[in-house]
């Protein structure tokens, strides 16, 4: 199974977010490479039904892009979280995924999964499991512990 790497306070974060809006699905863009997540941004859900659904803003979305153009992080997915579900992909996930190999992380209380968006995945036909590895140093994949 391929795998994607994390730091420890990255993860933190990202669970903080989630634990923060109980009844509506938080959201945030994943910086680095396609195997290591070096940095994140939260960002705005704007979806018409947030108890449900995720949407990045775009203008979010579109800063993020044209800071990487720029020399600046390079977008590799984003994380988004499921309230009053389990930390895996739904059929709305798979429905509005592009097959483009990227990064999704989804967070379920405590929980977090790494999937990668992908033409006939196994699972709802659009995501590959990803391991993630975490660790206080996943740039030097020092004490790094799969999950």
């Amino acid at each position: 199974m391929a795998n994607v790497a994390i730091s420890t306070e990255l993860l933190a974060q990202i669970v903080a977010h989630a634990q923060q809006s109980p009844f509506a699905e938080v959201c945030g863009l994943l910086f680095g490479t396609p195997d290591v997540i070096d940095a994140l941004e939260r960002c705005t859900n704007v979806a018409a039904e947030p108890a449900r659904r995720f949407e990045i803003d775009p203008a979010q979305l579109l800063a993020a892009h044209r800071r990487s153009r720029a020399g600046g992080p390079v977008v590799i997915g984003h994380y988004h979280s499921h309230p009053s579900g389990r930390a895996w992909p739904s059929a709305t996930d798979a429905a509005d995924a592009v097959a483009d190999g990227s990064v999704w992380l989804i967070v379920a209380g405590f929980d977090v999964t790494a999937w990668r968006a992908v033409a006939n995945g196994a699972v709802e036909g659009r995501f590959d499991p990803l391991a993630l590895r975490m660790g206080a140093s996943v740039a030097r994949n020092a004490d790094v512990e799969e999950r």
